[in-house]
């Protein structure tokens, strides 16, 4: 986010568009990520959506993207903001944040899906365009839903070794067999969403180990 002395510099440039997308809506643990990236005309070669693209394809993917980037930022909505907000109304926040992340402000923000967040900063308000598919068919929401699972992933990898008990470097926080299993035998951790299920039916207290 603009600092308030840097206010100034955040001015509108003319044709710039960011893009905006997210990861982590559906798993049972860990943060909600946003990204917002602005791209030059030229490009990046191989961006698309970033489910389709391997984990190492995406891993270079990200590296020339923050390279090649006019601006990007990526933003997160903690596990407590999901809790206390919902995990839609955290993942418009996260991505609230990340288009108040970019150093340039832009003429237009186009967002994947059927959403827009609040494009309201500082008396004024960000024109926005909501594109169901746009991680597929927009190069600027492609990047940004590549930096945005990368990060992710990155993060939660970082968890595993501070919670090894529940494989999250494996399946990231998702729903799987053995996630569900660890919950189940261990009780949750502090990166459980209380709002989700099973999580929320368990009276567990988290574990400290």
């Amino acid at each position: 986010m603009p600092a308030p002395g840097q206010l100034a510099s955040w001015q509108r440039q003319d044709r710039l568009v960011a893009g905006v997308d997210e990861a982590g809506r559906g798993p049972l643990a860990g943060p909600v990520v946003a990204a917002a990236v602005i791209l030059a005309d030229a490009g990046i070669d191989g961006i698309d959506d970033s489910k389709k693209l391997s984990a190492v394809r995406r891993e270079l993917l990200e590296v020339q993207i923050r390279r090649h980037a006019v601006a990007w930022a990526v933003a997160f909505a903690e596990r407590e903001e999901i809790d206390r907000l919902n995990i839609l109304s955290a993942t418009m926040l996260a991505m609230r944040r990340a288009i108040l992340g970019l150093n340039c402000r832009p003429a237009l923000v186009e967002i994947d899906g059927n959403r827009l967040p609040n494009l309201g900063f500082f008396g004024f308000r960000l024109e926005g365009n909501a594109v169901v598919g746009g991680d597929a068919s927009i190069e600027s929401i492609g990047a940004a839903s590549i930096l945005a699972k990368v990060w992710r992933d990155r993060f939660m990898r970082k968890m595993d070794a501070i919670y090894p008990q529940y494989g999250f470097a494996r399946h990231k926080g998702y729903g799987t067999e053995e996630h569900r299993d660890a919950i189940a035998r261990y009780g949750p951790c502090e990166l459980h969403r209380r709002s989700f299920e099973p999580v929320k039916s368990l009276n567990k207290p988290p574990r400290i180990v």
